[in-house]
């Protein structure tokens, strides 16, 4: 068998998904690019190659001082909470962060200062006065997003300064009609500050080289062709105190705005993991001519930053681009967006209660693919498939061989395959499933591998174990088709691995060996397994029905 993938040269890989915001507790929207992205890590780590997956609370900006002073605390205090009950909710979904940092971090300070002053020492940070909205009241500026009025084209009420969620309209705050404030409930009235900008402009002939790279779907640097028809712009990088965040090193009232250090938390969730392991160079990886790869898995919202701005900034400041970016679209619940009043707006923690994580990891690995289409958990759906799938198409093929191996043969395994042939036919399949996983496409991996399941299954409804059993001198032939069976089973698990870890884990303590994919073509012949139990429960709607009831509650 010629697993030619065994020879791959072993990559140095840096994988980041998108920084939660840290003002709210993680929900299902945030675990479909938490998912696909640990799917695609366990998958290259199961190949040998040496990954560092990093993830950290996006702890900035006026959202989260509002909310702690609501709160009542203070926010740092809030912001350890929030960060403790977020690395819960990844870790019981079974992500598997090597760490998990927050931006407001000592590294975050000193990384965000020192690509500020190249960007500024190599004259891409200019600075002038504009005009902004200001709450008298609370005596601050007030984000797009902390206004409310009238939308200024087709006159809805209570529209958000940036854009109108009626007629999608985008404008200024300053076009809104009787504009609030969302802080005091004051009229904000106009005031003047001087701000800094980011010279995007002048990374155009860079950004149009890179997004053509292959650095981007081809969804994404076409929608990129837009923004640079309507031609970049200069970026305010500045927010004015009261603000919480990193003031900016030379200009005392002055903060970074958050998604200037934000991303900047990709680089310093790294530094934070060498500084705990001293084998680690940061610089390897972040070196402008750094060799390893560097891919970020976000959603199709945050596109424009992590395509414009951020490369452009790690490019001015002599830090390396990214080798690609990964985007999705949103997640959808039965075909609509996530409902509050309909208890579909579901908190990580809330399905926890209710649900193995493989359940989700399956159907949403099952409908992921390298394309930027939103995704709908259709509820009744993905309970439906679970059973359908792993339940009565994996799991069953091991129920229904183990218990002739327990029983007759004290759990030994058959010295030799049944059917060379059949097996060979599934390790073959290596080759397809193995490209699938690695261009992000789980979907069709997922469909090859549950195909192959039928393939097991008819395998043992033709050979009939059962009749076997009964009948007088086939027990060599029992033990020989059911030893079949088991080792069907345990390369499925193989293929299944990176989407199913918490059934992998369970398989492997049943077969009393590990999932290795370069094991592949060795079966387990005279092998000892351990006596079967239950692999995995059914699911049923009442389940879903009491967590939707529960997530109503919750919120």
């Amino acid at each position: 068998m010629h697993l030619s993938l065994m020879n791959q040269a072993v990559k140095k890989i840096l994988v980041t998904c998108a920084l939660p915001y840290a003002n709210g507790a993680i929900h299902l929207g945030h675990m479909l690019e938490h998912i696909q992205a640990d799917i695609w890590v366990r998958y290259q780590r199961m190949r040998g190659h040496q990954v560092h997956f990093i993830c950290a609370d996006d702890a900035h900006g006026t959202a989260i001082m509002l909310k702690a002073e609501q709160l009542g605390i203070a926010p740092e205090q809030m912001l350890a909470q929030i960060n403790h009950e977020h690395q819960q909710d990844f870790a019981g979904f079974a992500i598997s962060y090597d760490n998990y940092h927050s931006t407001h971090s000592a590294e975050n300070r000193t990384l965000s200062s020192l690509i500020y002053q190249r960007l500024k020492d190599n004259h891409y940070i200019q600075h002038r006065a504009i005009a902004q909205l200001f709450d008298p009241e609370k005596e601050m500026f007030l984000p797009d997003r902390f206004v409310k009025g009238g939308c200024p084209k087709c006159h809805s009420h209570d529209q958000y300064g940036d854009n109108c969620e009626v007629c999608g309209a985008s404008y200024s705050a300053t076009e809104l009609i009787n504009p609030k404030s969302t802080v005091s409930g004051a009229t904000p009235v106009m005031r003047s500050s001087e701000h800094y900008f980011f010279d995007l402009p002048a990374f155009s002939d860079m950004l149009q080289r890179w997004i053509r790279s292959g650095a981007l779907q081809e969804q994404v640097a076409n929608k990129m062709q837009e923004w640079f028809a309507a031609g970049l712009q200069q970026w305010d990088i500045t927010r004015d105190a009261p603000y919480f965040g990193f003031e900016i090193p030379d200009a005392p009232g002055k903060y970074f705005y958050v998604w200037l250090d934000a991303p900047v938390g990709y680089m310093s969730a790294f530094k934070n993991l060498c500084d705990k392991h001293g084998d680690l160079d940061f610089n390897e990886f972040w070196h402008r001519d750094s060799t390893t790869d560097l891919y970020h898995f976000i959603g199709k919202d945050i596109v424009y930053f992590h395509s414009l701005f951020w490369p452009a900034m790690l490019e001015g400041s002599g830090f390396r681009k990214p080798t690609a970016l990964f985007v999705h679209g949103y997640l959808m619940v039965n075909g609509a967006k996530m409902s509050k009043s309909r208890g579909t707006f579901i908190q990580a923690s809330i399905y926890l209660q209710h649900f193995d994580a493989d359940c989700l990891r399956y159907y949403y690995g099952a409908r992921l693919s390298s394309h930027i289409d939103d995704i709908d958990l259709n509820l009744g759906d993905f309970v439906q498939k679970v059973n359908a799938d792993i339940v009565n198409k994996v799991v069953n093929l091991a129920s229904r061989t183990a218990g002739f191996i327990n029983k007759k043969f004290s759990g030994q395994l058959a010295d030799t395959l049944a059917d060379p042939a059949l097996y060979e036919q599934f390790t073959h399949a290596a080759c397809s499933i193995a490209d699938a996983y690695d261009r992000r496409e789980s979907g069709k991996a997922l469909r090859e591998i549950i195909a192959l399941s039928d393939v097991a299954n008819r395998y043992i409804d033709e050979q009939a174990p059962w009749v076997l059993a009964r009948q007088a001198g086939s027990d060599a032939e029992l033990q020989a088709i059911c030893s079949m069976g088991i080792n069907l089973f345990r390369i499925l698990m193989i293929y299944l691995k990176p989407v199913l870890p918490g059934l992998s884990q369970r398989a492997e303590a049943f077969l009393n060996t590990q999932l290795c994919w370069d094991d592949l073509t060795t079966p387990l012949t005279s092998h000892l397994i351990n006596p079967f139990t239950p692999l995995f429960q059914r699911i049923d709607m009442d389940s879903v029905d009491r967590m939707l009831n529960a997530s109503k509650e919750s919120l």
